[in-house]
């Protein structure tokens, strides 16, 4: 913890200003920020701090708060009464800040009970409130007479301390007779200003001139300064230095020590005043009492292969002579190679043939001789091999395929090397990029999917994603993916499922049944965006997966209202006698087919039980004279699926040894069930087609007989048996229609023997009545029609009649 304490003595007011106590106070509490521009004057409103900060008047009060600064000044005030921040002296943004941008001073605002600490940024904007300033009035410069059209002559540029658009904006340079001005930016911010010469000079028609630059600024009300600057011609030297001999010749070799003597010379010239001095190149050095040559500066082949100097010759008496100096400097290898890029691509596409250019560059070395012969070479292990096509010329060109989706770039490096002593080398590295170009189609990650769906699925299900991967790039590599059109059950695919064209989600179009349809081969083409455009193919199995969505059928015994079956079980039956069976299945697969049965009523459960797995009926005691003739058992047929679904069957059962001991019993059951009309009316019309030829072939058979009567002897009557009752046979085993089907009697007779056969179909349990629910004579049509089968045998030939059950017991 520490403790600052500062007492403060301004005039008669003696307080205590702060107790501080602050403990590792590492950040202020909140903080403002306000921007005014500069030069406002004493009291001028900076902001609202209270409001801004989120305080109260009366809190700065309480607080004591006070405005604390780093610096030892203070541009801003604090009116604790209004809570408001005011200019307390005038700011100078130039004096702050000078060129910086955005030029802003902060200080901290400080309360007491408790300590707050808040931080305020004041940001000064800059006013135009200064002109440009050169650095001096005027500027005078001379020019030789006959200088160049196009010599240049730097002067300073001006400055001014404010910024952006109050800044210098431009120079103009008055009169512009025989000069221009031209101004160059620098990467520093500043400008390099020049003043070409575009007309000669004539010292002899005007020996001075007088030109004013004028750099302006871009604030409101624009601001400006000036410099003069004074052009004094000067003469031109017309007279060159004579020597004493005409030419004296010396060799030096390129970068000789300072101090190595060339060669003794002497010269002078005719000119008066600095035209008449001759003076001597910088790179050597005349002794005036030995006359030798020594070298005094750097000498560069490149530069000059060959120096002329003039000498003069003095002697005490005031005579002298003149030469001149001819040396040649001799080469050395102290130049590396140039690499010039006169010509480049920085892109190739991928599937250029071998053979193009792809960069020319240019090749110099400054030396001479072997020095400067130069060999080029590129990098190996790339594409790329490198041709001389011109003189100092090599042309880069592919040697090989390119393959962008192996390497999408590559750094070629250029070396030159020269054949000097040592030898100097030059790299230069250039980047190329390969293009793309659609030459790879989009691949699926598995060219076979196998998905699975429920059935009875909701229309739109995302039911699975494919997705293909294209290796090219940008348009080339956006994939969209297709359904391949094919038949399904004799509609289009796309009524079944689709495919999004952009994410590769199939979706099912449909609700699915698994009973009418199983699996779906979905054909999927990816296809790139290239231009011609690739495409590969997949395949998806789609597997519709079984939902318990159908209940059981019963298939045995057949629940219809126009005829009642009981099964008859016999009063001596023993224990496990097979009653029937109960028959049903169930379109569902797997376990949702699996059934079991249950017994879940009956009239005498302690007689009865059902096979849980196979549906059979059996005894579970022995049958007693006690036991009730008329049995009903309801049997629930269940299957295995989740949730379960279930049917229910009645199940009719006569105990009894003969029928007449059961008629009254089940002709009192049938009255109760209930009959459709449309069915009853149906079947009644059956019957009397069916009756009406019945009696007509009785007629004429009838007759027959009547005629050889007399000639024949008595023949052989069979009783009738019981007549069997067969089930009804499916050929839906999807349930959609059961009817029962007609059962053939076949009545057969013999010419020899005189003995007629009867043949009836057999049933599955020979146990079985049939009772017509509208008929009150049962046993007495019976006997009917035994006797009407008995006339039928009389007949010689072999005679088939196909009718029903329900029919037999109807006709007299």
């Amino acid at each position: 913890m520490a403790c600052i304490r500062k007492i403060a003595h301004r005039g008669r007011w003696q307080t205590l200003v702060v107790i501080l106590c602050l403990c590792r106070l590492s950040s202020v509490s909140g903080q403002a920020r306000y921007s005014i521009p500069e030069e406002q004057a004493e009291g001028s409103f900076v902001g609202n701090i209270a409001r801004d900060l989120g305080l109260d008047v009366a809190r700065l009060i309480s607080g004591k708060a006070r405005i604390i600064t780093k610096g030892s000044r203070q541009y801003v005030d604090l009116n604790r009464d209004k809570g408001t921040l005011v200019i307390k002296e005038r700011i100078d943004r130039e004096e702050l800040c000078g060129k910086t941008t955005p030029c802003s001073f902060s200080f901290d605002v400080i309360l007491e009970n408790p300590i707050q600490l808040y931080r305020v940024t004041v940001e000064v904007t800059d006013i135009n409130d200064n002109s440009p300033l050169f650095p001096k009035d005027a500027v005078n410069l001379k020019i030789v007479e006959n200088a160049a059209s196009g010599t240049r002559f730097s002067l300073e540029s001006a400055d001014d301390p404010d910024v952006g658009i109050n800044d210098i904006q431009k120079y103009t340079l008055k009169p512009s007779d025989n000069f221009k001005l031209e101004v160059q930016n620098q990467p520093d911010g500043g400008r390099f200003i020049e003043i070409v010469l575009q007309n000669p000079l004539d010292r002899e028609k005007e020996e001075t001139h007088t030109l004013v630059l004028i750099a302006s600024d871009g604030g409101e009300p624009h601001r400006s300064g000036t410099v003069r600057v004074h052009i004094t011609v000067l003469d031109a030297n017309d007279n060159a230095p004579v020597c004493s001999q005409p030419v004296y010749k010396a060799d030096v070799k390129e970068n000789s020590p300072e101090g190595t003597v060339v060669t003794t010379v002497s010269a002078n010239d005719a000119d008066k005043g600095i035209n008449g001095e001759v003076t001597y190149s910088i790179l050597f050095i005349l002794d005036e009492n030995t006359g030798d040559l020594t070298v005094n500066g750097m000498i560069d082949y490149e530069e000059s292969k060959m120096y002329e100097i003039g000498v003069q010759a003095k002697d005490q008496g005031g005579q002298s002579t003149s030469t001149k100096v001819i040396i040649e400097v001799t080469d050395v290898n102290d130049n590396a190679p140039v690499i010039t890029l006169t010509s480049f691509s920085s892109a190739i596409a991928e599937d250029s043939p071998s053979g193009t250019t792809v960069a020319i560059i240019n090749v110099k070395d400054l030396d001479s001789g072997k020095n400067g012969k130069v060999d080029c070479s590129v990098n190996s292990n790339i594409p790329f091999t490198i041709h001389s096509s011109l003189k100092n010329y090599y042309t880069l060109v592919t040697n090989g395929v390119l393959d962008r989706e192996r390497n999408p770039d590559y750094n070629v490096t250029f070396t030159a090397v020269d054949e000097g002593r040592p030898t100097l080398s030059t790299n230069k590295t250039i980047t190329l990029r390969v293009s793309d170009v659609n030459d790879n189609a989009p691949v699926f990650e598995q060219s076979y999917y196998e998905a699975n769906i429920m059935e009875n699925n909701s229309p739109g299900l995302s039911v699975f994603s494919v997705k293909a991967l294209d290796s090219d790039s940008g348009q080339n590599a956006r994939v969209s993916y297709l359904l391949i059109d094919t038949q399904l059950n004799g509609h289009p695919i796309s009524t079944y499922i689709s495919v999004n064209a952009e994410t590769g989600v199939i979706q099912a179009v449909r609700s699915f049944d698994y009973e009418q349809i199983k699996t779906i081969d979905i054909f999927v083409k990816a296809q790139d965006g290239g231009s011609p455009p690739l495409s590969s193919n997949t395949t998806i199995k789609l597997n519709i997966q079984d939902q318990n969505d159908n209940p059981p059928q019963v298939l045995y015994p057949v629940q219809t209202g126009g005829s009642l079956v009981a099964e008859m079980v016999p009063r001596s039956a023993d224990v496990g006698y097979l009653v029937t069976k109960v028959v049903a299945v169930d379109v569902d697969s797997g376990q949702n087919a699996w059934l079991s049965y249950k017994l879940q009523k009956a009239t005498d459960r302690a007689l009865f039980e059902v096979g849980l797995q196979n549906g059979e009926i059996r005894t579970i005691r022995q049958v007693t004279d006690k036991d009730a003739v008329k049995q009903r058992l309801t049997v629930i047929v269940e299957d295995n699926g989740q949730p379960s679904r279930s049917s229910t069957v009645i199940v009719n059962v006569a105990v009894a040894d003969s029928f007449p001991e059961v008629l009254s019993e089940f002709t009192d059951f049938t009255q109760d069930k209930e009959y459709n009309d449309n069915l009853t009316f149906y079947l009644v019309l059956a019957l009397a087609v069916v009756s009406f030829l019945f009696i007509t072939c009785l007629v004429v058979i009838i007759s027959v007989k009547i005629y050889r009567w007399r000639q024949s002897r008595i023949l052989y009557h069979s009783n009738l048996p019981v007549i069997p009752y067969y089930p009804p046979r499916y050929s839906d085993t999807l349930g959609t229609g059961t009817l029962q089907h007609v059962y053939n009697y076949e009545v057969c007779r013999t010419t020899d023997s005189r003995k007629s056969d009867c043949k009836f179909g057999r049933a599955g349990s020979q146990n079985v009545l049939i009772m017509d629910p509208s008929s009150t004579g049962t046993m007495q049509r019976i006997q009917s029609e035994k006797n009407c089968l008995n006339m039928i045998n009389t007949n010689n030939q072999k005679s088939i009649f196909t009718y029903s059950p329900l029919e037999v017991c109807l006709i007299q």
